[in-house]
């Protein structure tokens, strides 16, 4: 997906290189995600380490982030519509039957047809496949579950003062680096920088790019109306913008800076500028509106940025990371290190700000920079002020088990 730079004097670079590494680490970005290799499995409960000498406490072993389940563990499992996830499971079925443990599956799903009903969903799904129970590092079980979507902002083609704030394509100088061939350690690994001179320095910051403006006028793609708008549209990583004549342009997920995600909430908070209940997407954008002066500042505190590139206009959902368009309701995003991209996930979790239960087959199509752990999730709640409003106000604890083809161990 991305445009990868290699030098040739690649070990030349290394070097400069390591100032760079702390910031990439952190800024995986949802349509970037790659699988990472399974942790090697923890010590039976039975195998205790020996203790080091002096006394000192043994390290904990991690535990393995996927263990064996089976149906009767899923939390409202029977209850749910089974065949409202099919349309998502045919959609990863188009990456997954390249890999062939899933290909028999995949190949089954098909002959089953795009509609076979919920008995038959489920009757599939349980002959098919496993579940297995998705710890966290330290053993919990339960994580923290946000919800993400595809916003709608207003912009323009031409710049006015309307319509004042630019969305930018990805620049010349952005240079994206892989650096696996030297470090195979580190694939799925990916730098941002740009290169001066012969060194390679970290990209510029969201400060630096509004400092230099002028120098990226000519990738701009848009203007938008309102720019704590566009720095959600930014958050999410893709979206739709209405321009004056009512048509749409679809904006689809191109790059990034590379620094990490920072939280303009967070900032709030921490300045006591707002409480932490109140630093919602709309108490983020009620204090924009009422401190226009130290907009930039706020925005600012997140030095992370996002470039865009136009996609195709269509009403489906947007491509996420699996390159499969997201379907709403039953996609989710994941970190791929711990849940494998593609795969149907049970989410065991509630509606937000409620106790109602949230407990629905969902599909791992996704990734993003702040998704990261075992038990993590964001779900997609899809497209529009709606979808919106439930992502933004929900951060919910949550149990997730994979499925997996049965008689197979997940990697």
């Amino acid at each position: 997906m991305f445009p990868v730079f290699r030098p040739a004097r690649s070990i030349r670079l290394i070097p400069a290189l390591a100032a760079l590494l702390l910031a990439a680490c952190a800024t995986a970005p949802r349509p970037a995600g790659e699988p990472q290799p399974r942790p090697a499995p923890a010590p039976a409960p039975s195998a205790q380490p020996a203790p080091p000498a002096g006394g000192a406490p043994a390290p904990q072993a991690l535990a393995r982030p996927l263990q064996a389940a089976g149906w009767a563990d899923l939390p409202g499992w029977s209850a749910d519509r089974h065949d409202e996830a099919w349309p998502a499971f045919m959609a990863s079925c188009r990456a997954l039957a390249r890999q062939p443990v899933w290909q028999p599956v995949c190949e089954a799903a098909r002959a089953l047809g795009e509609r076979p009903g919920a008995a038959a969903a489920r009757a599939f799904f349980e002959a098919r496949l496993t579940p297995w129970r998705v710890s966290n590092a330290d053993g919990s079980r339960e994580g923290l579950v946000t919800g993400y979507y595809e916003p709608l902002i207003k912009g323009s083609r031409s710049r006015s003062k309307a319509y004042a704030w630019p969305v930018l394509g990805v620049p010349d100088d952005l240079l994206n680096l892989d650096i696996s061939e030297v470090y195979p350690e580190l694939k799925g690994l990916r730098v941002r920088g740009r290169l001066v001179g012969n060194k390679v320095l970290p990209y510029h910051s969201r400060a630096d790019i509004d400092r230099l403006k002028e120098r990226f006028a000519g990738k701009t793609l848009l203007y938008a109306e309102d720019a704590v708008e566009l720095f959600f549209l930014q958050v999410q990583g893709s979206g739709r913008v209405q321009l004056p004549d009512g048509s749409i342009v679809r904006l689809a997920y191109a790059d990034t800076n590379g620094h990490p995600y920072q939280s303009i909430g967070r900032w709030l908070a921490d300045r006591g500028e707002l409480r932490v209940e109140q630093a919602s997407m709309e108490g983020i954008k009620n204090w924009a509106r009422a401190n226009p002066g130290r907009l930039q500042e706020m925005l600012n505190a997140n030095p992370s940025y996002i470039f865009f590139r136009e996609a195709p206009a269509g009403n489906g959902g947007p491509v996420g990371a699996l390159g499969q368009p997201l379907t709403e309701g039953r996609s989710m995003a994941v970190d791929p290190r711990s849940i494998p991209l593609g795969a149907p996930v049970f989410l065991a979790t509630t509606h937000p700000r409620s106790t109602q239960p949230l407990q629905r087959l969902m599909l791992a199509q996704d990734t993003g920079s702040a998704i990261k752990g075992g038990v993590r999730g964001d779900f997609y709640w899809g497209f529009g002020a709606e979808a919106g409003a439930l992502a933004g106000r929900m951060r919910q604890k949550g149990e997730m088990w994979v499925l997996w083809p049965r008689d197979q161990v997940p990697r």
